[in-house]
């Protein structure tokens, strides 16, 4: 039997996690060569300081600042199968996680299979006959080592492992030239000193939105929450307020909220997301349509309908991310050594509509489609159900929903809580 030739594009967390999976299965895929851009692992759990451009002309890549710690503890952030070393704390700082993907890449013996600071120019799908006069795909990836030398080599599927934080997402706001203060992306932003004495609008209240605004205040920044979520109505740390969205910035430089009120501010900081960007892929040619915060359609949000070969792991949002990668690989995995088995392209098709006007129809914006939130956990099950491997233990949802709630409750505290998983179903609270 022919072995399977995969490339997978990054060495990230996904990344890892689909090379894991397939260096698991010898008699089904032959090595595979993980193409990745920088010199370490780890993907956005890198941190560097610097911000801009690097060297070689190239955007930094990390969105990493100095101070982060998990939202998710690391008792259920971790992939199922590759515990965290034992430490007191369960919300863990950036370098630990590093350390973590460090000891799984080798662990598992991933390192002698990546190609570190090559750039993927080029991936082409490449339709052939086979004896059977069966229309089989092959992908003909390109790419540049350190020295500029390019490559073009075939395999039979691809994984794009490159995640979603990198490309800053600018939200149009009108009279932005206006304004008389620095304004910098979350991409951008490392540490809180810099900030002291200031005063900063934050935009947008995602998790690192809030995150900044928490730090900021913490270093006597005067900080205004500008966001169009529901109000939070528990304790927020003196020095940080909540205003609407920002609606323009008027002539003479000030902000205008929705709600008519106006401000002054010294920085505004654009904590708005990110862009979906593949440079290296020809989105239409794939039958796909990539928007800012969607590409569609995704068979399971993983499979591009026209292209079964062809896999993006780790673009669902509010998900408790390595289990959901963890999922996403066994399932595509399990599509290309037989084990499963995908439906027909206009199956695929049509299930991707539904599940789009389903959404549509609960109100659901383009934008959050990838959204998946309480969805996540039958998403998961769905892809251990059709690829025959063990669902994630129920103690992952039971765990991750708390730590949701507590975060509700306190978003300056949450962390500081630890936690001790007892078995496939109960977790306890370390006093």
């Amino acid at each position: 039997m022919t072995l399977v030739q995969v490339a997978v594009i990054g060495a990230g967390a996904a990344g890892l996690c689909a090379a894991k999976h397939i260096l698991a299965s010898p008699n089904s895929f032959a090595f595979p060569v993980v193409f990745e851009l920088s010199g370490n692992v780890g993907g956005t759990w890198v941190y560097d300081e610097r911000v801009g451009m690097e060297d070689n002309g190239r955007p930094i890549h990390s969105s990493m600042y100095r101070d982060l710690r998990t939202n998710v503890p690391k008792e259920v952030m971790k992939f199922p199968d590759f515990p965290f070393e034992p430490q007191p704390q369960s919300f863990v700082s950036h370098q630990e996680v590093l350390k973590y993907l460090e000891s799984y890449c080798d662990s598992h013996s991933i390192r002698p299979h990546i190609r570190f600071n090559t750039v993927v120019e080029n991936v082409k799908p490449v339709l052939m006959t086979t004896e059977d006069e069966e229309v089989r795909t092959t992908w003909e990836v390109t790419s540049s080592d350190p020295l500029g030398c390019c490559k073009t080599e075939t395999f039979d599927a691809v994984f794009v492992c490159t995640g979603h934080f990198t490309d800053p997402h600018i939200p149009d706001i009108p009279g932005i030239e206006n304004f008389n203060g620095k304004v910098l992306h979350s991409h951008d932003y490392r540490y809180a000193k810099p900030f002291s004495g200031q005063s900063v609008v934050v935009l947008g209240a995602g998790f690192s939105g809030v995150d900044i605004s928490i730090e900021l205040a913490k270093a006597d920044a005067q900080v205004t929450l500008s966001h169009g979520r529901p109000r939070f109505t528990c304790p927020l740390p003196p020095g940080l307020h909540q205003a609407s969205p920002i609606e323009a910035i008027q002539e003479d430089g000030s902000i205008r909220f929705q709600d008519g009120s106006v401000g002054e501010a010294d920085v505004l900081l654009l904590c708005t997301g990110y862009n979906f960007k593949y440079p290296f892929l020809d989105a239409a040619q794939l039958g796909l349509e990539i928007h800012d915060h969607l590409i569609t359609p995704l068979y399971r949000y993983i499979i591009p309908p026209a292209f079964p070969s062809l896999f993006f792991i780790g673009l669902c949002k509010l998900i408790c991310p390595y289990p959901n990668f963890y999922c996403q690989v066994r399932f595509a995995v399990a599509t290309l050594d037989g084990t499963a088995t995908l439906p027909s392209q206009a199956q695929m098709e049509d299930d991707v509509r539904r599940e789009m006007q389903e959404k549509a129809a609960r109100g659901v914006h383009l934008r959050h489609m990838l959204s998946l939130d309480k969805d996540q956990w039958e998403y998961c099950h769905s892809l251990a159900r059709i690829a025959g491997f063990p669902p994630l233990p129920p103690v992952v949802r039971s765990l991750f929903e708390e730590v949701r709630r507590q975060r509700a409750k306190s978003p300056e505290n949450y962390q500081s809580l630890r936690y001790r998983v007892i078995s496939d179903s109960q977790w306890e609270l370390i006093q």
